[in-house]
């Protein structure tokens, strides 16, 4: 910490600049206005250089002012905010698991896959989701303990992670009742025959879905694309068309969504990974995680 300056001459300032002058300051203060400016001029001394210049009958802000006074709001606010912070911190529970979410891992997978965490004492969970980058950056400055991905984490020699195999699953395709009767016959010619739901080409397993229809020389009708893979099981659960979803959620589906299995999608899995910062893992809740088969 610098110790160029006195904090409290800096408060001083702050609520000078805040109220817009020395006297209402002082009287937020319950200080003289002399004790008040006396403090703002030995800030200004130790700064080398003013912040403060006549204005009228007040005061405004000099160039440097108003940096000073945007850098005295960050460093306040954050004090106010520290007791909470503080308390929240003395009452948290002893074990904490801070995860990132890959936005295109299905939701329900990420439920089973955190199952071996969930009965664990005094948890507190902490959930993110977003892009992998910014889920990579926020692991790499320690905010989070893992990522959970349905990919390794790509290659960069600036950044340290390793990737956790966590297994695989297969993929099936899956409908309402509406469609489940005019498609389960037949399948997976059927697919043709009704809408289709699809993940949109941010998602690792799209490529292999395509593959896998084209393989079949299946060209349906696509009604939806989602990034999402809740929104996608969602909708398809309403009725809005057929949809893949890994087969290991089967009883989920049909309990969430009255979703019914139509057949597997042969060939094709979702792989799920753990990305940690560690090779040799050293959270005891992570190392949990990697021991599940």
């Amino acid at each position: 910490m610098s110790l160029a300056f006195n904090y409290r001459h800096l408060y001083y300032f702050w609520i000078v600049a805040k109220e817009g002058g020395m006297t209402r300051a002082a009287a937020r203060l319950d200080m003289a206005v002399q004790t008040v400016s006396a403090q703002v001029r030995e800030l200004e001394r130790d700064l080398g250089c003013q912040l403060l210049k006549p204005a009228g009958r007040g005061l405004a802000l000099t160039e440097a002012g108003v940096a000073a006074l945007r850098q005295a709001e960050q460093i306040f606010q954050l004090g106010e905010m520290l007791p909470e912070r503080v308390r929240a911190a003395a009452q948290a529970p002893a074990m904490r698991l801070a995860v990132g979410i890959a936005d295109g891992l299905a939701k329900l997978e990420v439920q089973r896959l955190l199952q071996p965490v969930l009965a664990t004492p005094d948890l507190r969970l902490v959930c993110h989701e977003g892009e992998m980058a910014d889920l990579l950056a926020e692991l790499a400055v320690h905010q989070l303990d893992v990522v959970l991905s349905d990919h390794p984490a790509p290659f960069n020699p600036h950044l340290k992670v390793h990737s956790h195999p966590l297994g695989s699953t297969g993929m099936g395709w899956y409908a309402a009742p509406r469609w489940w009767e005019q498609a389960q016959g037949s399948f997976p010619a059927s697919l043709q025959d009704v809408p289709v739901l699809l993940p949109t080409t941010h998602s690792i397993v799209r490529a292999h879905l395509d593959q896998w229809l084209a393989q079949l020389g299946l060209r349906p009708r696509v009604v939806g694309e989602f990034e999402d893979s809740a929104l996608l099981e969602t909708f398809g659960g309403a009725g809005l068309g057929a949809f893949p979803a890994a087969l290991a959620l089967e009883e989920a589906l049909l309990q969430r969504h009255q979703a019914r299995l139509l057949g597997a999608c042969a060939g094709v899995e979702e792989h799920y990974y753990a990305i940690s910062t560690e090779r040799k893992v050293q959270h005891p809740l992570l190392r949990q995680l990697l021991a599940q088969d």
